[in-house]
């Protein structure tokens, strides 16, 4: 997770995330903001989960991957802090945005079943 650098909710947690570069995939961009955020080179990317918030008209794209180097990561120039955290570490009253608790909780939630389904929902309004 990175504590962001940035506005908006600059000092909270959230995961790498940012808008695609013309020419990106969808992976390619989570990849390419991951190693921007957290400084980590990350494999294994599967989709995880796509929401769409009609009330700012975006699509959000979120993938489940591993670190290709183990604890290679570090904070990148738009995070204060980077870090592993396990499921009681996590700063749930700190996170910068209602979906990055959402898709937190689905992921803990599907490793403990060993399952990793694609979620997907539409959203109308800020939670």
């Amino acid at each position: 997770m990175c504590k962001r650098a940035i506005e908006p909710r600059y000092g909270l947690w959230t995961v790498p995330a940012g808008f695609m570069e013309n020419g990106e995939t969808l992976e390619e961009a989570a990849c390419r903001e991951t190693l921007e955020e957290a400084e980590a080179r990350v494999e294994q990317v599967a989709l995880y989960a796509v929401f769409f918030f009609f009330f700012i008209s975006q699509v959000y794209v979120l993938f489940r991957s591993e670190l290709s180097a183990p604890f290679s990561y570090g904070a990148g120039i738009e995070s204060l802090e980077v870090g592993l955290f396990t499921e009681a570490e996590i700063p749930w009253d700190e996170l910068a945005f209602p979906i990055v608790h959402k898709v937190l909780e689905h992921y803990f939630h599907d490793r403990t079943q060993g399952i990793y389904p694609v979620h997907y929902a539409d959203i109308y309004r800020d939670a």
